[in-house]
């Protein structure tokens, strides 16, 4: 089982010594990425330094998926940086089971994801935005082109009208728009932010302003696999 797969019936079946009653059935359990990594190394490489790559079967990792499903261990079953081809890979494959409930992907003001959103929504797949609020400022795996999300002055502005931070702008921006968000803190007082945006809405002026801020670019770009037969961000979306 290639690294893609976050969760494997062969890894964790019913009668693992893992398997226990402090062990509930994950939901969901998602497939990580479609480019996947052969072995048990994170990050594999040949002695050139080269990452080395597994030959992706997708339908048949998703049935491993399905199998988890049936087999108790995952409650739901999604996917992660699937673009709308990969999806419909998986949603047209013969037998198909289960579908994926979720596809976990950027998405905030600056990549707000129109298209893939809609095409998800059509088939009842929802959005989890990972990066809501942008990311770290880390040169060596993110695009650090676009400008800091949290910075900008719309979201400021908005932010400053309810009494609310740029961080809870943006976060209510992609609640509204139906996108399950993920920010990542280990600041107390940030976390907490975070849980504060269900005691105002936006206008629809306002998410017409914010959504006129993409910039369609990625601060995740995973670029270290661009060259996977897999790799997910040469489609358009």
């Amino acid at each position: 089982m290639s690294t893609s797969t976050l969760l494997s019936c062969q890894w964790l079946s019913r009668d693992s010594p893992f398997r226990t009653s402090v062990l509930p059935p994950l939901s969901p359990a998602v497939v990580l990425s479609p480019s996947s990594l052969p072995g048990d190394a994170i990050y594999p490489r040949d002695e050139n330094g080269k990452f080395i790559y597994h030959e992706t079967n997708l339908c048949a990792t998703w049935e491993a998926m399905e199998a988890c499903k049936d087999a108790g261990l995952a409650k739901s079953i999604g996917v992660s940086n699937f673009n709308r081809r990969q999806l419909e890979m998986i949603l047209n494959k013969p037998g198909l089971k289960h579908k994926p409930v979720s596809n976990q992907v950027e998405c905030h003001p600056y990549f707000t994801q129109p298209k893939l959103l809609e095409f998800c929504r059509q088939h009842d797949i929802v959005i989890v935005g990972y990066s809501p609020l942008g990311t770290s400022r880390d040169e060596t795996w993110v695009n650090v082109s676009s400008p800091p999300l949290l910075e900008d002055p719309v979201l400021n502005a908005i932010g400053k009208k309810y009494s609310k931070t740029a961080a809870q702008v943006a976060l209510r921006f992609n609640i509204q728009r139906g996108v399950v968000v993920i920010p990542k803190s280990f600041n107390p007082q940030r976390i907490r932010e975070n849980f504060q945006i269900f005691d105002f809405s936006l206008t629809e002026k306002e998410m017409k302003e914010i959504e006129a801020l993409n910039k369609n670019v990625r601060y995740v770009e995973l670029l270290m696999w661009r060259d996977h037969p897999e790799y997910p961000f040469n489609d358009e979306y």
